[in-house]
């Protein structure tokens, strides 16, 4: 059996080899930093979610991305798990006297993030690239990996008509019932050469818990990547973002439940149903077992509930040691 938390010690620094993981927001970035904690540098890859990027006062915003990398940097601001810690809003208070709306809160030291991004991109790098510099000189010991180069914008439908996911989710507060997801520019977009290499080349593959509609759902939603997935013939687990019927953070119950989706561990484990081989639930959901096993996956029940960075390390590896249980 392979132990994944040190039997990858032998790959140190090769990219992409050990565990690829997926994520997106809060609760997927932190797994991703639990995972990074229980590996070796250099053994994780995670392909984070773009679909919520967006322009804002001409600067280019990747919110989920950005979050994973400020929590693998330990830099994230801890009480709401997304920004910098240590912030400021100085620029923010400057543009709101300009009688701009300051909706969007960005502080002092995440402007930095995107002005050199916006610079980067405009001179014609990838996105790709672009963050792998930032996250380098952040700290990180993994591969933060964009799940694709090209624009793609999560576009909601709601009975007030179509709203951009940034207008949905943080100007009007998630108070919307969602009645349908768009991804505008899915069809251009490719799954990068980086990305294709680390899902090949990983021996575990990890769905964190993150939303799986709109963090999840366009990196498989990406052409190709689906495939790329199911073709692999490594343990895939996912873990489910939804405990005792409701989302610990996020939207994520409210947007299962208006498209037509189970509000439960098992109703996530179905929209996973055919590419992943392991699910992780926690011991609230445990009466799911059954029905989650009946899809043709394995069952770990645990408390999956990551209430600071021990917890994180120590789901991480649960998951990993459950991977090792699927070889």
């Amino acid at each position: 059996m392979i132990d994944f938390a040190t039997d990858y010690g032998s790959y140190r620094g090769e990219v992409g080899v050990g565990v690829c993981a997926l994520a997106g927001g809060v609760g997927g970035a932190k797994l991703a930093a639990g995972l990074q904690a229980a590996l070796p540098p250099g053994n994780l890859s995670i392909v984070a979610n773009t679909a919520d990027d967006f322009d804002l006062w001409g600067l280019r915003i990747c919110p989920d991305l950005d979050t994973v990398m400020y929590t693998l940097a330990g830099v994230a601001n801890q009480e709401t798990g997304w920004g910098v810690e240590d912030e400021s809003f100085r620029a923010l208070a400057m543009i709101s006297a300009y009688g701009e709306d300051a909706w969007f809160k960005l502080g002092d030291k995440d402007l930095a993030t995107h002005v050199l991004r916006t610079q980067r991109l405009r001179a014609g790098a990838r996105l790709t690239e672009v963050t792998a510099g930032l996250a380098a000189v952040l700290g990180v010991e993994s591969t933060l990996l964009p799940m694709c180069d090209e624009p793609v914008a999560t576009t909601l439908k709601t009975p007030e008509g179509l709203l951009e996911f940034q207008e949905y989710f943080v100007r009007r507060g998630q108070r919307d019932e969602v009645l349908g997801v768009e991804l505008r520019g899915i069809e251009e977009a490719r799954v990068p050469a980086e990305v294709s290499e680390g899902i090949s080349r990983a021996e575990a593959i990890i769905f964190c818990p993150s939303n799986p509609v709109v963090s999840i759902g366009p990196i498989l939603a990406v052409p190709g990547m689906r495939e790329l997935l199911t073709n692999s013939s490594v343990p895939k687990v996912a873990v489910s973002p939804i405990v005792g019927g409701r989302a610990l953070k996020g939207p994520a119950d409210r947007m299962l439940r208006s498209l037509g989706h189970e509000v439960s561990a098992a109703g996530v484990a179905r929209m996973y149903e055919g590419i992943v081989d392991g699910f992780v639930v926690d011991r609230l959901d445990g009466e799911e077992e059954t029905g989650i096993s009946a899809l043709g996956m394995r069952v770990r029940t645990t408390d999956a509930v990551m209430r600071d960075e021990p917890d994180r390390e120590r789901l991480a590896r649960e998951v990993l040691n459950f991977c090792s249980e699927l070889v």
